[in-house]
This record gives structure tokens, C-alpha cells and sequence, in this order.
């Protein structure tokens, strides 16, 4: 859990008008950012480093693609042969799980960052 030193009251008199009206902008700011001010849906509060724990990713799956693209012709149409096929089957659905993996990550991430 994060924790933040309070911000004194910013004094009205004693300094000129500008640089109460920047301190207590910048106090106002800060406080938001801490979670700490008068914003009641925390809307904008800070994420700090230790309220992200997404852990890496796994290794990816999909390093290149394994298909040659060679095939035969058969009157005039080239098709693919059985052993590319079951390569270019076993590619897509490589990439599949890797889309899965990073989807499955992001969404953590999101959530994390929400809240």
C-alpha cells in the first residue's frame, strides 16, 4: 500500500498571490494523484509501481512460420501437400495460443490499472 505525507495548508497571506494560487494548484494536483484529496471516485489517482503485478509473459510459441508452401500441381492447379497443410494447421493454431497469452496479459494489465 502507498503512503503519502500529508500536504500543509497552503497560507493566503505572507506571499504573493501567484505563488499561493501555484502551490495550492500543485497541492490540489498531488493530493489527486495520491488518492489523498476531495475526489471521491478516484478517478485520478496515481498507479504506483507495486499496484501492477503482471507477471511476464510465456515464451512464445511461434518463432517462424514452419510451412514451405510447396504443394503439387494437378491439372493446372497447385494444392498444398498434406505434410504443409498439417505445418500451416499447426502454425495458425501456434499463433493462436500466443494472441490468447498476450490477450490474457492485457487484460490484467487493464484491470490492475483500473482499480
Amino acid at each position: 500500500m502507498s503512503r503519502f505525507t500529508a500536504i500543509p495548508t497552503i497560507p493566503q497571506s505572507g506571499v504573493d498571490y501567484w505563488q499561493s494560487q501555484t502551490f495550492s494548484a500543485l497541492k490540489e494536483n498531488i493530493e489527486l494523484l495520491a488518492g489523498t484529496g476531495t475526489e471521491l471516485d478516484g478517478a485520478s489517482r496515481a498507479i504506483t509501481k507495486g499496484q501492477v503485478s503482471i507477471t511476464s509473459t510465456p515464451t512464445q510459441n511461434m518463432t517462424r512460420v514452419t510451412a514451405s508452401g510447396t504443394g503439387y500441381t494437378i491439372s493446372g492447379v497447385t494444392v498444398p501437400s498434406l505434410d504443409d497443410y498439417a505445418k500451416l494447421v499447426s502454425d495458425v493454431q501456434n499463433l493462436a495460443n500466443d494472441v490468447v497469452n498476450l490477450r490474457s496479459a492485457v487484460n490484467i494489465l487493464i484491470s490492475q490499472l483500473r482499480g
